[in-house]
């Protein structure tokens, strides 16, 4: 009963416009809209909650709206035509996705899965954020920016593929993911996800069975500690 109630209060609250602004304040890319900027904004977003392991969007979709994240985590990815996985990026609350459409993408080269728990969005038309970024100079330019950091994040991943090996670029990927989301304990840095080994491998482009082994040796070696859904790294300077 109190889970039924939990989840009813989430979604009337989700929809009201109090709770859109309360969100718009906390969203750091925003924080350059003055108050009737952010009232325009938060009447433009739509809320949306879907189930775990469902699709925000998929590969081929119109892109005519973009999506702002505020619970939950979304995987950002592409499938080749022998089936194989490849996750670009990995979403999380505050963040804004399936924005290539300000930028003209037409159709979507990329899909959008929630993972392994519910999310929280909010969805608002290319043409309607369009229309707020040519009223805000600093929201344009920070539009940009984040676009940019996209594209550099990209050929970061590319010169990855070339020039490191399979273990190195799972080192990498626990280390930045622990730098950017961990939570220290004592001296220790502790991450909480939603990645299963078989995702891990399609962010770092490896096997899961290399994904396996790399993180067992890493354990025996004492360097980590993991179990469903964390990990825990005893020296992230010692990480190697």
């Amino acid at each position: 009963m109190t889970v039924y109630a939990n989840n009813n209060r989430k979604r009337n609250l989700g929809n009201t416009l109090e709770a859109k602004m309360a969100f718009i304040e906390r969203f750091a890319l925003f924080s350059c809209l003055n108050p009737e900027e952010k009232l325009v904004l938060a009447n433009q977003m739509e809320h949306r909650e879907k189930s775990r392991y469902s699709f925000v969007y998929e590969t081929g979709e119109g892109s005519e709206v973009l999506y702002l994240l505020a619970e939950g985590a979304i995987k950002i990815g592409a499938t080749s035509h022998d089936g194989k996985e490849v996750i670009k990026a990995l979403i999380h609350p505050l963040a804004m996705f399936g924005e290539l459409g300000l930028v003209g993408e037409v159709r979507r080269q990329e899909f959008a899965q929630v993972m392994k728990e519910e999310v929280v969005l909010f969805a608002v038309k290319v043409e309607d954020f369009r229309r707020l970024m040519r009223q805000n100079f600093e929201l344009c330019n920070r539009v940009m920016l984040y676009l940019g950091s996209r594209l550099s994040l990209a050929e970061q991943k590319m010169e990855s593929l070339i020039f490191k090996d399979a273990r190195t670029r799972i080192v990498d990927f626990i280390k930045d993911s622990v730098s950017d989301r961990g939570q220290r304990v004592g001296y220790e840095m502790l991450l909480r996800h939603s990645l299963t080994h078989q995702d891990i491998a399609n962010i770092t482009c490896t096997s899961r069975q290399t994904v396996t082994l790399v993180l067992n040796e890493l354990r025996k070696s004492d360097l980590i500690y993991f179990n469903r859904g964390k990990i825990l790294v005893r020296d992230l300077a010692r990480l190697a």
